[in-house]
């Protein structure tokens, strides 16, 4: 789970900003090309991964606006970068802990509902807000899953499953559930979690690669693809673009803020992360392109996609 701030100020009015200083004209030049270079890693991700699955789903989580050229909503879609893609996963659209529509992003969502599928995890401070969160997202067209102050982290499997079915699911946008389970913290071995997850029937589910450090092995995670009642589903794993996580396997002991250079920002909030220049040639290679890169032992692991989580780097990297 991220903090989510809304962007509820056009990008154009963002990058216009002036200053007499020389180093921060030069941040607001990489401001302005932030996300077109976030467009190209995330495309670029896809083509590596498609590689070795032509189906492998690709879902950017939040950062909208990067459907459309270098992320200016008043300009033309992107149409490599959607090609990139199968959906868009959003959090905190109707509801953050109440209802809070934030009709900036549904805008954006609504004109691009009818390309990709719409994921949308909702937040509320209370379950008698359960069921309006559901029907603001069905009456829009887009898929929920719908978070109490309990499973703030991503951490249980609600008892109740919205539009449950017995279909088998190859496709992002025969999706009419979802689980959202990144955090394994309530299960206490990989046996368990594997077990309340099997006696499901979501579509789709959304976890980590790794339980308690130990990667999820390929014959694992082909279990994970069969519902409860029989039917075929999607697992797709997290996986963090736009920061760095101490507690990750890629993680050296000497690195800290500004070393390497690419570890550029403190994420608020998160005491083991920090913002990266996600452009940057050695923080790429820890992401994809290579045999020991995060995305190929995704793709070794036999999910069916990634869910990339914390593109809007390209905003916050310069905005508190």
């Amino acid at each position: 789970m991220k903090k989510i701030v809304f962007l509820v100020i056009g990008l154009a009015t963002i990058f216009g900003l002036t200053c007499n200083s020389s180093s921060v004209k030069q941040a607001v030049v990489s401001q302005k090309d932030s996300p077109k270079k976030m467009q190209d890693f995330v495309i670029n991700i896809s083509k590596y991964t498609r590689k070795f699955n032509p189906n492998f789903i690709i879902i950017p989580q939040n950062g909208e606006e990067l459907a459309y050229t270098n992320g200016d909503i008043s300009k033309k879609p992107n149409e490599n970068y959607l090609k990139a893609i199968d959906g868009f996963g959003i959090e905190e659209l109707f509801y953050n802990e109440t209802l809070k529509p934030n009709e900036y992003r549904i805008g954006i969502l609504q004109k691009l509902k009818d390309q990709k599928t719409i994921l949308v995890s909702e937040f509320v401070n209370d379950s008698s807000f359960v069921k309006d969160a559901q029907n603001k997202n069905e009456k829009e067209g887009f898929v929920s899953f719908i978070r109490t102050k309990e499973n703030y982290h991503y951490s249980t499997i609600p008892e109740k499953i919205l539009n449950e079915n017995s279909n088998d699911i190859s496709s992002l946008k025969e999706v009419k559930n979802f689980l959202y389970l990144i955090n394994n913290s309530n299960f206490y071995s990989k046996s368990k979690f594997l077990e309340a997850i099997s006696n499901t029937n979501y579509d789709l589910i959304f976890i980590d690669l790794y339980h308690n450090g130990v990667i999820f092995k390929k014959e694992e995670i082909e279990k994970l693809k069969q519902k409860k009642n029989g039917g075929k589903r999607l697992i797709v794993c997290y996986m963090n673009i736009g920061a760095a996580e101490k507690y990750r396997n890629y993680w050296k002991r000497d690195w800290t803020l500004g070393n390497p250079s690419w570890l550029k920002k403190k994420y608020d909030g998160y005491d083991n992360e920090f913002w990266v220049e996600y452009w940057d040639k050695d923080w790429q290679e820890i992401i994809y392109g290579n045999d020991d890169s995060y995305a190929k032992k995704i793709i070794d692991a036999g999910f069916n996609g990634v869910y990339l989580d914390n593109i809007e780097a390209y905003y916050f990297l310069y905005n508190d």
